[in-house]
């Protein structure tokens, strides 16, 4: 059983990291009327850095392994992923709620193949196309629902969602590659490498900041209010950012980066029970939407 478990240590973390996330994704929508996206992504990335720096020295991680290429690679994908990544994500959190939020990042697998296929000339066979139309028409099947309660102005936030969803799974997408490329070039360590990948994406933050500008008012979402914002925003951190980000990359270091990334999309299949744990109504539609976006993605790998 332990040799097992051992083997299959990668599916493991990347599962368990698709758990904490979907559970993160909710305390994190609970104070998003309390933190602008910007904001809330800056003191979650320096919440999560200085719980790597406690945990660094215990890990037995060898810094050896961090060569030139390796440490380059890992700050262009924490740019990529968790400056730029996390923030969109926030935004699309902010407009399209945990669950649907969730099914976007799905998008991920398929961005990075049709990337690879521009940009490095991979070839895609024709199981590979055929998933990523699954998982597209499934994530749009869901994303376009309409409630007969619905305004014209839910329908512009849920517009305005989703384009921020692409662009959260773009860069996710982006990140993940740039991570696998590290691990393949050196031998570096999970932990170590998240917080690589976490110091880049919080120096990448005051520029995204003076970029911006003044931050706009904040969406008005169907929240409660929240008494102690800062206790969620720490222990969402814990889960969602450090635990969530150290078994992402023990997943893509210890097996391959399809296996990885098919798994840690499977967010949306735990959404779904959450969010019906928290008495949110989810139709059929959803559901087959959510199975056949995850279907796509297996298929595709």
């Amino acid at each position: 059983m332990v040799s097992i478990f051992q083997q299959s240590i990668g599916e493991v973390a990347a599962l368990a990291a698709a758990f904490l996330w979907a559970i993160a994704t909710l305390y994190y929508a609970k104070i998003g009327g309390h933190f602008p996206p910007i904001r809330l992504n800056l003191l979650k990335g320096l919440i999560a850095l200085v719980l790597v720096g406690v945990a660094l020295p215990f890990s037995n991680e060898s810094m050896q392994g961090f060569s030139g290429l390796a440490v380059f690679l890992l700050l262009a994908s924490g740019i990529l992923g968790i400056g730029l990544g996390d923030t969109a994500y926030f935004e699309a959190l902010n407009r399209l709620g945990p669950r649907r939020a969730l099914l976007m990042e799905t998008l991920a697998p398929p961005i990075a193949a049709v990337l690879s296929f521009l940009f490095l000339k991979d070839a895609l066979s024709w199981r590979a196309w055929l998933g990523m139309a699954i998982t597209m028409v499934g994530v749009a099947w869901v994303i376009s629902e309409r409630t007969p309660e619905a305004s014209v102005e839910d329908r512009s936030l849920v517009f305005h969602g989703a384009i921020f969803g692409f662009l959260a799974a773009a860069c996710q997408a982006g990140g993940a590659v740039l991570s696998s490329a590290a691990f393949a070039k050196t031998d570096i360590g999970a932990l170590g490498s998240a917080g690589l990948r976490l110091v880049a994406g919080i120096a990448f933050m005051p520029l995204l900041i003076w970029w911006r500008g003044k931050p706009k008012a904040q969406v008005a979402a169907k929240r409660t209010d929240v008494r102690r914002p800062w206790l969620i925003l720490v222990f969402a951190t814990f889960i969602g950012t450090f635990l969530c980000l150290w078994l992402q990359q023990i997943s893509l270091k210890t097996t391959s980066a399809g296996i990885a990334q098919t798994l840690l999309v499977t967010s949306p299949l735990f959404g779904i029970p959450l969010a019906m744990i928290q008495g949110e109504r989810v139709s059929l539609r959803a559901v087959l939407g959510v199975l056949a976006a995850i279907g796509g993605i297996a298929l595709f790998f």
